[in-house]
């Protein structure tokens, strides 16, 4: 049989509600006390329920991520900071992959609720999940405008998409051509395009984006880089809003023999550590995942201590970078 919480306070010494007040950390307790509590649940092999405790402690210590998918740089690198920076702080982390379809978001926000999960944090792009609105849930929004309620972390877009633009009109480029997501998702990241528009606007010359859809697989995304060249032979610029579009750019570029940068010039955004790596040469707009990362946390614990006020501050923008490599 497993052993209880009464066997551990029999070979301890002391009575169960000392062993209740050492597992859950209330009240004071002398160090002998606490040692002699965890010498017996070693001996024992006990291990506390964290369920009972939760009951106990009106916590669970387990914080939600939902997010597209993990396969993806970006979202990859984030929740990995993000996950290390929670198990820090002593809290647990139940990871869901979304696939940008709002049934399977809505199934997994469930399964958290059911395992009264402390708060989540969501990069997913589906707004109007009804738990998301629920005013007791506490959520914090990556990127993504999930309600007037919930704060929203996410790099400085339309810094990011300014400095893209000017560049590659600095560098000479006469039919620059932007890829983004749909218009109508409800993301910060449309700001990377409102500033390509202006920058372009500004510069006299004619502005053009196409739409990669959110749910879209490879043969979809080829599809929309292969209409991009052919209805395009004069374009000799391409803004990218993100490293995995750059790159299949690039692919297609060298496919079709078109030399980079001579012919043509490529930006991305992201400029994960992963595609650095793997494509160095990439010139890229760096989110600051650190920053971005530790901010979602604490603000997140902010509110399940009860100590965020949303009147404050709603939205949280950092600062990108520049990084420039060849394909510029």
């Amino acid at each position: 049989m497993k052993p209880k919480i009464k066997d551990v306070a029999e070979r301890a010494g002391v009575s169960p509600t000392t062993v209740s007040r050492v597992l859950n950390n209330r009240g004071y307790l002398s160090k002998q006390t606490r040692l002699k509590v965890g010498q017996a649940m070693t001996e024992l092999n006990y291990i506390p329920n964290d369920v009972a405790r939760s009951l106990y402690t009106k916590k669970t210590n387990l914080i939600g991520f939902v997010f597209p998918s993990t396969a993806n740089a970006f979202y990859g690198e984030l929740i990995a900071r993000m996950e290390n920076i929670c198990f820090e702080l002593g809290y647990k982390v139940l990871l869901c992959n979304s696939s940008n379809q709002p049934e399977k978001e809505e199934l997994y926000v469930a399964m958290l609720l059911g395992n009264q999960v402390d708060g989540i944090i969501s990069g997913a792009h589906n707004r109007g999940i009804k738990d998301y609105q629920r005013s007791n849930l506490p959520v914090v929004g990556i990127d993504r405008y999930l309600s007037e309620s919930i704060p929203v972390v996410s790099s400085d877009n339309y810094q990011g998409g300014r400095l893209a633009t000017e560049l590659l009109v600095q560098k000479g480029c006469t039919s620059i051509i932007h890829i983004n997501g749909p218009r109508e998702l409800e993301t910060p990241a449309n700001k990377r395009r409102d500033a390509y528009e202006e920058v372009m606007e500004g510069n006299g010359m004619t502005f053009k984006t196409y739409e990669i859809p959110v749910t879209a697989q490879e043969q979809q995304v080829d599809l929309v880089i292969n209409c991009l060249f052919n209805e395009n032979p004069g374009m000799d610029g391409v803004f990218a809003s993100d490293d995995y579009l750059a790159a299949r750019v690039l692919t297609e570029a060298k496919r079709r023999k078109i030399a980079v940068p001579e012919q043509l010039k490529v930006v991305g955004y992201d400029g994960t550590e992963t595609m650095q790596t793997i494509l160095p040469e990439l010139t890229t707009i760096q989110q600051p995942l650190d920053v971005m990362a530790e901010k979602a946390v604490h603000t997140l614990i902010q509110e399940i201590e009860g100590k965020y006020d949303l009147v404050d501050t709603k939205e949280f923008v950092f600062p990108v970078k520049m990084i420039e490599g060849k394909t510029t």
